[in-house]
């Protein structure tokens, strides 16, 4: 198969279809036209064969995952989805695995509202880049840089099934049969927490996406605000598919450190805890308080009132 007939079966003119892509899939560039006042929000990721997926994941599952992990990126910035582009390398044309592939993706892009306006193809060790763009009020964008101190931690969902679930596809874990397919699916199609993000606009002081573990990625939030933190890990949402597979040790230090949770990190003033409960239940979306921002620059973690080490660390991509 040539690569204009790639496109042309299993991407051009799928998708939701939006009016603000003036040109889309077929020329040189696409065309669209942003909204009067709003700022775009602009993410780029790209996920290896053998790094960050095994070789048989399924198709549908893997073109579902490309465009949610992306799309967390955004949800993180409390942006609205709005355009993306894909990069595929793959070593061959193979019709059915391209038909599971783009039929996972799009239906991402149908439940999201984002429309795929182009990209490219190339023959290569197999991988996939996706380039999302979205929009948001000006000036409202979280960002990881106003946590301070006194402001509250909490965390989006449950922690620690993605992990959980690549745990049991690797062999290191069993499951009984319903949990099994919570945990996995949970690793295969996360849930990007789109409207939760924009409901956050106005009241978080800081956010972030948990991608590498909650260890990890609080670090960032807080390096950039320039505070620290004290976090309670006996207050971590923990899914009941989790308590009931692993000891109450590992399922601790898999939400501390086990990474593609995607869900989100986020910091509250306390003059804002009213409105949030308010907001956030809008967005049908649990979410829990785990510590508080305070002054310096460590991350401590207590259980119970006394220090907590989980087991192994975060994901790191060097």
């Amino acid at each position: 198969m040539k690569e204009f007939q790639l496109i042309e079966n299993f991407f051009s003119g799928r998708g939701p279809l939006r009016r603000d892509v003036l040109l889309g899939i077929g020329d040189d560039c696409a065309v669209v036209q942003p909204a009067a006042n709003k700022s775009l929000a602009i993410s780029v990721d790209t996920l290896v064969e053998g790094v960050h997926f095994f070789p048989n994941m399924p198709a549908d599952a893997l073109g579902y995952k490309a465009l949610a992990v992306n799309l967390s990126d955004l949800a993180s910035m409390g942006a609205e989805p709005s355009w993306f582009t894909l990069a595929l390398t793959l070593p061959q044309a193979d019709e059915l695995w391209l038909r599971r592939f783009s039929e996972g993706l799009l239906e991402a892009a149908d439940y999201y509202g984002i429309a795929l306006i182009g990209g490219d193809t190339t023959r290569g060790p197999k991988s996939i880049t996706i380039t999302v763009n979205g929009q948001l009020p000006e000036g409202k964008a979280l960002t990881r840089r106003g946590a301070k101190a006194g402001d509250w931690i909490y965390v989006t969902g449950t922690l620690g099934d993605s992990a959980l679930g690549l745990q049991l596809l690797q062999g290191k874990q069993q499951a009984r049969p319903e949990h099994r397919e919570f945990l996995i699916g949970r690793h295969y199609r996360p849930t990007p927490r789109v409207l939760a993000g924009q409901c956050l606009r106005g009241l978080a002081s800081s956010a972030i996406d948990l991608s590498d573990g909650l260890m990890s990625d609080i670090a960032h939030v807080l390096k950039a605000s320039g505070v620290g933190a004290v976090i309670k890990v006996e207050n971590l949402p923990l899914s009941q598919a989790m308590r009931d597979t692993v000891s109450a040790e590992l399922a601790l230090s898999l939400a501390l450190t086990g990474g593609e949770d995607y869900e989100l990190l986020f910091t509250v003033p306390e003059a804002q805890k009213g409105a949030l409960e308010t907001s956030l239940s809008q967005s049908g979306v649990k979410f829990v308080r785990i510590g508080q921002v305070c002054a310096g620059s460590q991350l401590k973690l207590l259980r119970d009132g006394e220090p907590f080490t989980p087991e192994f660390l975060g994901f790191e991509h060097f």
